[in-house]
């Protein structure tokens, strides 16, 4: 067991990890944490199954050494449960049943929530340029798409 502990802050509470600090991020969120929502993909951060919000931007948790990490703020799909945009993206993907084997689809959860909260309308180049690093072998991009307008157009709905 390392000598060495990371503090991070995850989904609201701080937490200890006894980890080097060039042990990436996913390990601690699956193996230490018990949080398994960002899935190993390709362990390159080249597939996007492992995405997690870092100071509210979308990351690889898999090429992302946890020294890195430290003082800022780690957000998983598990901590998103009750986030209205989250909620608006869940349902718009059962809506257009693009959620098929699930593998990639939380990673693209976690991307497409912070291209609707800095984009309220999307158009569809830009959804494709931000799920460009995102890997889906059951090959539903086009279902994603659907997805993250519909979830832009009830969001713009239900805005004040």
């Amino acid at each position: 067991m390392p000598d060495d502990s990371i503090q991070l802050h995850v989904n609201g509470s701080a937490h200890s990890v006894p980890a080097d600090g060039q042990t990436p991020l996913l390990y601690a969120l699956r193996n230490d944490l018990g949080l398994t929502a960002a899935r190993f993909g390709c362990g390159q951060g080249q597939c996007g199954a492992c995405h997690v919000l870092v100071n509210g931007r979308s990351v690889a948790a898999c090429d992302t050494p946890l020294w890195s990490c430290q003082d800022k703020s780690i957000t998983t799909l598990e901590g998103l449960q009750d986030d209205p945009v989250m909620q608006s993206l869940l349902r718009a993907f059962e809506q257009e049943q693009a959620l098929q084997c699930g593998y990639c689809v939380n990673g693209i959860l976690i991307t497409a929530k912070t291209l609707l909260e800095s984009h309220a309308s999307p158009s569809e180049a830009e959804i494709m340029h931000v799920l460009d690093g995102h890997l889906c072998r059951c090959g539903t991009h086009w279902r994603f798409i659907r997805a993250i307008q519909r979830a832009a157009t009830d969001l713009q709905g239900s805005a004040p």
